[in-house]
């Protein structure tokens, strides 16, 4: 069963980043990777907040669905690597430098505000 719970909840994530990608593409001048950003730090919020909340009130599957499925169908290592790699490639090293310094930065922060928030 948690085996589902995990396919169900990568494939929620998947499509939750996907359409905000395709929003912010929309709306947002996007020479910076900022859905990657957003995605990443929203991800890491919820995985900092089900760290402690979903030990003591979640079941396993619940867990699992979440934190393994949709944030890590939400969330990608994978595009920042390649966001990154785009912006190396074309001479943009201020970009890069502020999406690699932003990304970690802000991802920390918003674990452990999930964490604060869960306790």
């Amino acid at each position: 069963m948690i085996w589902i719970a995990v396919f169900i909840g990568g494939g929620l994530g998947s499509v939750c980043r996907f359409a905000i990608a395709h929003f912010l593409s929309r709306w947002v001048w996007m020479s910076f990777p900022f859905a990657t950003v957003l995605t990443n730090a929203a991800a890491s919020f919820i995985l900092g907040y089900l760290t402690l909340y979903g030990s003591n009130h979640l079941s396993k599957e619940l867990q699992a669905a979440w934190m393994i499925g949709f944030c890590g169908g939400f969330s990608t290592f994978s595009t920042f690597t390649a966001e990154n790699a785009y912006l190396l490639q074309n001479g943009s090293y201020l970009s890069l430098s502020i999406n690699i310094l932003l990304s970690v930065v802000i991802c920390l922060l918003f674990f452990f505000l999930g964490m604060k928030l869960a306790s």
